[in-house]
């Protein structure tokens, strides 16, 4: 065994380990993609007997790949070498960016195709499957290629031989082939099938020979440390915790409050200006932690405002509820025996209630809680629900009612998250750190299924499959959740894997948003200037019917495209321009009456290229530039009888500019530049790309967009919603007016639940909603 190449506790460039781990790990990458792509022919062979109508583009798609087979290998080699190499120059290579590049033409106007965007997204899918399974592998290499490589840290990204990389040599290596995009689409998910596994066991060898060479050997068996002491908590919420395998306290460190949660910060803060000696009551007893005091102190802070805000709450016939007489409080069995049945089989009214705003789910919760007691033989007349199990289905419920109310959930995402009512009530009954912690797995994965389904309308086959996801997730949390709360854990890794391939999808389609966002532009200001330019040539005297209707159709089109093709100052556009100025200064000659002169001479190349670049051919060319000579003969001659029109021309469409986008509202005079504030239009023009904004409609709804392009052209600002989809595009100025009539603000990205617990105490508590 090698002795650690890195005495220094700063790691550096180590020529000869990054040689021994390039032998161990490229050339059996390459051997191996060879090896499988040997059968691929036979395999689509087979394919090919079972694909009907598609029979014959499997077949040439096999011979395709026979021919190619040589380049195909020797392109993804090239690649992993490629990414290798930057390694070794300590600059790594970024697997996004050099797929990116494909697609950036010149201008960068060129447009992904649907089968591009496929192709990516399914050697990304390739990339995921990788990871998954080898993860923990994964992560070791990072850090020991990173340490012998010099630099400060490698990534799913930058590893040279990670999945990503691999991925797109994957890609690069097919590029080389006239392949259909569903015998590509087949190829890739070939290598998914056969390669991955093969490319995990390669991972295992390099991790073994850096490990036995030397290379941070402390990571092989990481070691989790013991979790400190706690204080006792009730034993319910004990044995949950324990059930869970998570740690006995919070995750996070409370003595520092930044890193409390964002509601949780403003509330404590207010309450304890306002409410001095309730800090004095919770921080007693917890001492020696000061984590668990603060989270405590939140706890008992919520607990407080619950029972002096419950009056207003309720309605009168649940306080006479209350004030009967000697009621013993539901035992825990009681509660979570009724919270099962409800979980299994909700009520109709439950159900109703989800979809109904008007109807507080807390109350309607609390009352079907006591129903379903007395159906398990409790004398309604003496029982009622204990305080702390009353205030967390007051907590859950309001939560929910913010959540359905303020985020965009309709229809069937509506359903689906409403049914999550009565296990998350039995959280909090279990374990009330899902309050307070950021990291709780029942949050997470709330967070999560909430993500997949706002806005999610099922419009596309992508959101259709997140949707069928979700209810599987929801399904299975129903069935199985009893009182073991690592069900949440395991359902929120899961769904976490299945998310992150939604999000490689919504990546692509924002990218694609911004490609066709920046193409219209370039193509509306293409149109204008080839508008502007046809109106300072029809000033003046009327021009004749022929040469006009030239000059507004195939003229105008092919200046158009002209620009859009080559920008202000190209070659074509300032040959379509003098071939206008020199027409019309021959209709001038025409109307001085000129007899005798070779009408259009010099420039009829040049009208040959319009009419073509319109369609028109041939004889079809002849005779338009025919009925041009004869329209300025005839204006020569005068004698207007003569004059003739263009012929028929093709049914081209002259590009038209996109579809103005509504800044979301009817902004009317206030957007008016005089009116807005120049500092506060700076401020947007300043924002980063990535940041999120709250838009906000008349009904309140609220709707998170993501500036993804800021046009040079128009300085207009595009942002797409949680699906990547384009949905707002504005000026600075409406932007600003949308701020100041209270339909944007920032966006809290704290998670669905955590803007819903924000909402859940500006109800309880309006005077926290001006502490910001």
């Amino acid at each position: 065994m090698m002795s650690n190449p890195h005495p220094a506790a700063r790691p550096g460039h180590n020529p000869e380990l990054l040689a021994l781990s390039r032998e161990a790990a490229l050339p059996p990458l390459s051997a191996a993609f060879a090896k499988v792509l040997a059968g691929f022919d036979d395999a689509l062979f087979d394919r090919a007997e079972t694909a009907g109508a598609s029979q014959l583009v499997f077949l040439d798609g096999m011979r395709e790949l026979r021919r190619r087979r040589e380049d195909i290998a020797a392109r993804f080699a090239a690649h992993l070498q490629q990414a290798w190499a930057a390694l070794d120059a300590a600059a790594p290579l970024s697997a996004e960016a050099t797929l990116a590049q494909a697609t950036q033409g010149e201008g960068g106007l060129s447009l992904m195709s649907e089968h591009e965007l496929e192709s990516r997204l399914a050697v990304r899918n390739f990339a995921g499957v990788v990871l998954r399974d080898w993860k923990p592998v994964l992560a070791r290499l990072d850090r020991r290629l990173a340490w012998i490589g010099g630099v400060e840290a490698l990534d799913v990204d930058t590893n040279p031989i990670g999945p990503e990389h691999i991925g797109v040599a994957v890609h690069e290596a097919f590029g080389v082939c006239d392949l259909a995009a569903e015998v590509r689409l087949v190829l890739i998910k070939l290598c998914e099938r056969e390669f991955a596994t093969q490319v995990g066991r390669i991972y295992r060898d390099v991790d073994e020979r850096l490990a036995q060479a030397g290379v941070m050997p402390g990571i092989s068996q990481p070691q989790r440390p013991a979790a400190p002491a706690r204080p006792a908590r009730a034993p319910a919420m004990a044995e949950a915790a324990a059930e869970t395998g998570m740690p006995q306290g919070g995750d996070e460190d409370f003595s520092d409050p930044q890193n409390a949660p964002a509601w949780a910060r403003r509330f404590t803060e207010r309450w304890a200006r306002h409410r001095s000696e309730l800090q004095a009551g919770v921080y007693g007893g917890y001492e020696g932690d000061p984590a668990l005091g603060n989270q405590n102190m939140i706890l008992e802070a919520l607990h407080e405002l619950l029972a002096q805000t419950r009056h207003v709450r309720e309605d009168a016939t649940a306080a006479a509820q209350v004030a009967v007489g000697q009621q013993r409080p539901l035992s825990q069995h009681e509660m979570m025996s009724v919270l099962s049945l409800l979980q299994a089989t909700p009520t109709a009214t439950l159900r109703a209630a989800v979809g109904d705003q008007s109807e507080s789910l807390a109350q309607r919760l609390k009352n079907e809680v006591i129903s379903g007691a007395t159906r398990l033989g409790v004398d309604p007349g003496q029982a009622r629900l204990d305080p702390q199990d009353e205030d967390a289905i007051d907590l859950v419920g309001m939560l929910f009612d913010v959540m359905l109310d303020e985020r965009e959930l309709e229809g069937r995402s509506r359903e689906l998250i409403g049914r999550l009512v009565v296990p998350f009530v039995k959280v909090a009954l279990l374990d009330r750190r899902m309050f307070v912690q950021k990291t709780h797995p029942a949050r997470r994965l709330l967070n999560s299924l909430a993500e997949a389904c706002e806005g999610n309308a099922g419009e596309s086959q992508a959101e259709r499959a997140l949707m069928g996801k979700v209810e599987e997730i929801i399904d299975r949390l129903i069935a199985e959740f009893n009182e073991n709360l690592a069900i949440f854990l395991t359902l929120e890794e899961e769904f976490r894997d299945f998310l992150a391939q939604h999000r490689r999808r919504i990546e692509i389609a924002e990218r694609r948003a911004t490609e066709t966002q920046r193409g219209q532009e370039k193509l509306e200001l293409a149109r204008a200037r080839a508008l502007a330019e046809l109106e300072r040539r029809l000033q003046g005297a009327p021009l004749p019917a022929a040469i006009e209707a030239f000059l507004r159709q195939p003229w105008n089109h092919h200046l158009t495209m002209s620009l859009l093709r080559e920008g202000d100052d190209g070659e074509s556009v300032g040959e379509t321009l003098a071939l206008a100025d020199v027409l019309l200064e021959e209709v001038a000659e025409a109307r001085r009456h000129v007899v005798g002169k070779p009408w259009l001479q010099s420039i009829q190349p040049g009208l040959r290229k319009v009419f073509a670049s319109v369609g028109l051919h041939g004889e079809g060319s002849v005779g338009a530039i025919d009925a041009l000579h004869d329209t300025l003969q005839a204006i020569a001659e005068a004698r207007p009888e003569l004059e003739r029109a263009l012929p028929e021309l093709p049914q081209v469409s002259l590009p038209t500019p996109p579809a103005q986008e509504s800044a979301a509202l009817d902004l009317g005079a206030e957007a008016r530049p005089e009116s807005v504030d120049h500092a506060d239009a700076a401020r947007f023009r300043a924002m980063d790309i990535g940041t999120w904004l709250d838009f906000i409609d008349k009904d309140g709804k609220v709707q998170a967009g993501k500036l993804s392009w800021v046009s040079p052209i128009s300085s207009r600002l595009l942002f797409v919603n949680r699906r990547g989809i384009r949905f707002c595009v504005a000026s600075p100025e409406e932007l600003v007016v949308m701020e100041r009539l209270g339909r944007l603000r920032p966006h809290m990205d704290d998670g669905a639940f955590d803007s819903a617990m924000q909402g859940v105490i500006e109800r309880l508590d309006p005077q926290t909603s001006t502490l910001h």
